[in-house]
C-alpha cells in the first residue's frame, strides 16, 4: 500500500535553506529511492531550471535526475505552450526563468530593445523572482502590460527563505506591478492549478500524494486545493502561531523532513 504513495517536496526551506541543507534530507531522499517511492520536487523558484536545480542539489549530496525536478518557470512555460498563441515575452526574473523562455522559442524582448520601443510589440510579461531587478525593469513590464500585454505571476510567494532571513520574492516584484498596472497577473506556481496539472502528470498512477512544505499560503493550501495529504514541516516561512492565525490545517507537522523519515520508516515497517 506504501508504495502507491507520491510524494512532492517543496525546496526551499523544505529540503535546504540558502545553500545549507536541512538535516536528514539526504537520508530521506535515499530512502525513497531504496524502497521505490516515487517523488518528485516542485519548487516556486523560477531563478534556476531543472538542470540548474539538480548540480544544487548534487551539491547537497542529493542526485536525482532533472525529470523529478518542477519549477514554476517550467510550469510557466509548458502552460503556455498549451493555452496561448505565439508572441514576444518581456522577462523578469533569473537565469532559469530566461532559459525557459527561450526553449518557448516566442522572442523575448531584452531592454535593449526596450529602451528603442519595442515593449509595444510584447504580448507577454512574465514575471519571477529577480535577483538583478531595477526600476528599468518595471518601467517596462508596466508599459508593456498597460498597452495590453498579458501579465503572467510564475509564483505568489512574496519573501523565500535563505541564510540570513527571508529575502523579498517574486510575489513583491509581481505586487509592485499590479500597483503600477491595476492589472492582476495569471499565477502559474503553488497554489495553483497549472502547478498541479504538471505535477499530477509526473507522479501518475499514484494513489495518494502528499505535499511536504513549509509555506501555509502556498504548499500547504496546494495540498487543501487538490487533495493531497497536507505536511508542514517548520524549516522555512510558516510556524505553528501563523497555523493558528491562518485557519490553514496541515494534516501533519513535523519540525523537519528529518522526522518525516522516520514517519515513513515507520509505516513501511508497519506495512511489511
Amino acid at each position: 500500500m506504501l508504495r502507491k504513495i507520491g510524494l512532492i517536496f517543496d525546496m526551499d526551506g523544505v529540503i535546504y535553506r540558502g545553500s545549507e541543507p536541512i538535516e536528514g534530507a539526504r537520508e530521506l531522499i535515499n530512502f525513497l529511492k531504496e524502497v521505490g517511492i516515487p517523488f518528485i520536487f516542485l519548487t516556486n523558484n523560477s531563478t534556476r531550471d531543472p538542470a540548474m536545480y539538480r548540480e544544487k542539489l548534487l551539491s547537497i549530496g542529493i542526485d536525482v535526475p532533472e525529470e523529478v525536478i518542477v519549477t514554476s518557470g517550467l510550469a510557466t512555460r509548458l502552460y503556455m505552450e498549451r493555452h496561448f498563441e505565439p508572441g514576444n515575452v518581456f522577462v523578469i526574473g533569473g537565469e532559469g526563468l530566461h532559459r525557459e523562455m527561450e526553449r518557448l522559442g516566442w522572442g523575448i524582448v531584452g531592454i535593449e530593445e526596450a529602451r528603442k520601443g519595442a515593449w509595444r510589440q510584447v504580448r507577454y510579461v512574465v514575471v519571477g523572482l529577480d535577483p538583478d531587478m531595477t526600476y528599468e525593469k518595471l518601467k517596462y513590464a508596466t508599459l508593456a502590460i498597460r498597452n495590453g500585454a498579458r501579465f503572467i505571476g510564475t509564483n505568489p510567494d512574496t519573501t523565500y527563505p535563505a541564510e540570513e532571513g527571508l529575502y523579498p520574492g517574486a510575489g513583491s516584484i509581481i505586487a509592485a506591478l499590479k500597483a503600477s498596472t491595476g492589472k492582476e497577473p495569471l499565477i502559474i506556481g503553488k497554489p495553483n492549478e497549472p502547478a498541479y496539472e504538471v505535477a499530477r502528470s509526473k507522479l501518475d498512477g499514484v494513489d495518494e500524494i502528499w505535499m511536504v512544505g513549509d509555506r501555509l499560503d502556498t504548499d500547504i493550501l496546494f495540498a487543501k486545493r487538490f487533495g493531497m495529504k497536507a505536511v508542514m514541516v517548520l524549516t522555512g516561512v510558516s510556524t505553528l502561531k501563523d497555523v493558528k492565525e491562518t485557519g490553514i490545517r496541515p494534516d501533519l507537522v513535523l519540525p523537519s523532513v528529518r522526522e518525516l523519515l522516520e514517519y515513513l520508516k515507520t509505516l513501511t515497517e508497519e506495512a511489511q
